[in-house]
């Protein structure tokens, strides 16, 4: 008779899962040994439990399918949870396996005891616990289900000498496929969102993650209202690509055009977006908002009008009801105003004449180096700030990131997720030196898996997102810092192809030898500290709290500080140029 684990595998296989990652443990050790008997799945083996989140939330994102994680009782658990928020938080289906002390311990203060089922409550839209052998299967399906129905963590906790168990009464398990569903709001609905947008002068649109697949039904809507697009983060990678209407970003990540855009228009029409900042939505605009999740919807600022439906399908059923308009006046603005930017933007990517480089100028390099179809994933901090600017998207290329839970040292779990699911793909990591030595150790898992990801670190001896926000509130910056090894000496002692650039004429030429080595490399950039990521609009507050960190600053007797600025951000350029 097969084991509980053995049937779990058995139910695992069914969901179409090929992989699951984790790190192996005492209570995790009949569901490993079912693994190593069936032979047909591959255990991508890490170093760290967070890891192992974070790359099953970037398959689940990059196939569109349910990914699995594993770890076992107490500390592993516990490692999970900020990647299984990652996940939860970008509505991605993972299933996690959790293992558990034995059930005949449990509310006794057992060695390693927590409790998992609290724990794990408000990353996941489903979390239950196996008391007996028979209750398992069953519950594993439903997590399965609604994982990949709600798009979200689902955990199922096992003890166990529950997984070690007979599987009498077992039930066979049944293949378990994504529902494919069209919804659609009301005609009444419709005719009235397309009246508010037909009476509008200005209407700008801004596009998010929601708007995947959808990409014509976007282009004809804008056409037909003669409205430039603005996109959010997460919807970078679907939006940008072939768009003759698009304006960029705005947010803390963006820049001036698609402030504009959004600021100037009298009617926003919000597409598959929960952009979460408040300050950059028009203050009396219309607001017409779609979102495929009914809750979503009001969220971030006042609606005149909620739509509950998909993007692609509302935007088929609305767009033949909006009479098309002549006046471009509004988009032809913001175009202009765009390719002002945008060429702003380049001069900043400029290579200089000597380092530390441009954090601008390696993210620009980067892009232009990978392939056609490359996955990039970005650290959170001033990484996802270059990646937003200057990673260019094509319709074939992805970005993963932590664009909603925020959380650090997020690209290398991403990139090793990505990579275990598309071993032909070019995966390559923009880490802060921050983030990758958070969790540096999973360096190793990109050899032992033999995953050919490529990083790229960008090193300023800092936090300097969070020295950023310090100068914004007037703060003098403290405990920011970082006392860096040489991450290239590191990654080749790990058997990587690695190498270290603190010249901009080298870059080029390293980028591309790393990109073309065959196994796992690693590029260590020494950037600019001083380094400035202004947002689109600078609010009185902000600007007397930078001159407030300024003068602070001198008087502690820091004043090289605010001289190192200057130069990396003013007197610098001024002699690229």
């Amino acid at each position: 008779m097969p084991t509980t684990a053995e049937v779990m595998i058995e139910t695992v296989k069914a969901a179409g899962v090929t992989r699951v990652y984790g790190l192996p443990g005492d209570s995790l050790n009949a569901f490993t040994d079912a693994l190593r008997k069936d032979g047909s799945l591959d255990w991508v083996h890490v170093r760290h439990e967070e890891v192992a989140a974070l790359a099953a939330a970037a398959d689940a994102h990059l196939t569109g399918e349910v990914a699995v994680v594993a770890a076992s009782c107490g500390p592993g658990n516990l490692h999970l949870i900020n990647g299984l928020f990652d996940a939860q938080r970008s509505r991605v289906p993972v299933v996690a396996i959790a293992s558990h002390i034995p059930s005949s311990e449990i509310g006794s203060g057992y060695f390693q005891e927590t409790h998992p089922q609290e724990l794990f409550r408000e990353c996941s839209v489903y979390c239950e616990m196996a008391g007996v052998p028979e209750q398992l299967p069953r519950i594993l399906e439903i997590a399965f289900r609604t994982a990949v129905a709600e798009r979200g963590v689902a955990v199922v906790v096992v003890p166990g000498d529950i997984m070690q168990a007979d599987a009498a009464g077992r039930r066979p398990p049944t293949a378990i496929e994504t529902p494919r569903s069209r919804v659609v709001p009301d005609e009444r609905d419709l005719r009235r969102a397309a009246e508010l947008l037909g009476s509008a002068e200005k209407v700008t649109i801004l596009a998010g993650a929601g708007c995947a697949g959808a990409h014509d039904e976007l282009l004809a809507v804008a056409e037909s209202l003669k409205a430039p697009i603005v996109h959010a983060m997460r919807g970078k990678e679907y939006v940008e690509h072939d768009n003759p209407y698009d304006v960029g970003m705005t947010g803390l990540l963006g820049f001036s055009s698609g402030y504009r855009a959004m600021e100037a228009c009298d009617a926003l029409l919000m597409l598959g977006t929960d952009f979460p900042y408040p300050q950059f939505f028009p203050e009396d605009a219309a607001v017409v908002q779609v979102d495929l999740r009914g809750e979503q919807i009001g969220r971030r600022t006042p609606v005149t009008l909620g739509l509950v439906g998909d993007v692609g399908d509302t935007l088929r059923a609305l767009t033949p009801l909006i009479e098309p308009r002549s006046d471009d006046a509004h988009l032809r603005t913001m175009l202009e105003h765009y390719a002002k930017a945008r060429k702003g933007l380049d001069e900043l990517a400029s290579p200089g004449k000597e380092g530390p480089l441009h954090p601008q100028y390696v993210a620009r390099t980067v892009s232009e180096t990978a392939t056609a179809d490359a996955v990039f994933t970005c650290d959170v901090g001033t990484p996802v700030v270059w990646a937003a600017r200057y990673l260019r998207m094509n319709g074939r290329r992805s970005l993963v990131g932590s664009f909603t839970h925020g959380t650090m040292a997020n690209a290398l779990g991403h990139a090793i997720g990505a990579q275990a699911a598309f071993p032909d793909r070019q995966v390559v990591a923009l880490c802060g030196d921050g983030g990758l030595s958070m969790l540096l150790g999973d360096l190793i898992t990109l050899g032992q898996q033999r995953l050919p990801v490529k990083v790229v670190v960008l090193n300023n001896s800092s936090l300097a997102f969070v020295e950023l926000e310090m100068k914004a509130a007037g703060i003098v910056n403290f405990g920011t810092g970082l006392t860096n090894p040489s991450f290239a000496a590191i990654a080749r002692a790990m058997g990587m192809h690695g190498e270290r650039v603190d010249q901009p004429d080298r870059l080029p030429a390293a980028i591309a030898d790393a990109f073309d080595t065959p196994g796992p490399a690693l590029v260590e950039v020494t950037v600019a500290r001083q380094e400035l990521s202004i947002p689109p609009a600078i609010t009185a507050a902000q600007a007397k709290g930078f001159t407030l960190y300024a003068l602070k600053t001198v008087l502690s007797g820091r004043g090289d500080e605010v001289l190192d600025l200057a130069r990396t951000n003013l007197f610098r350029r001024m002699r690229d140029r």
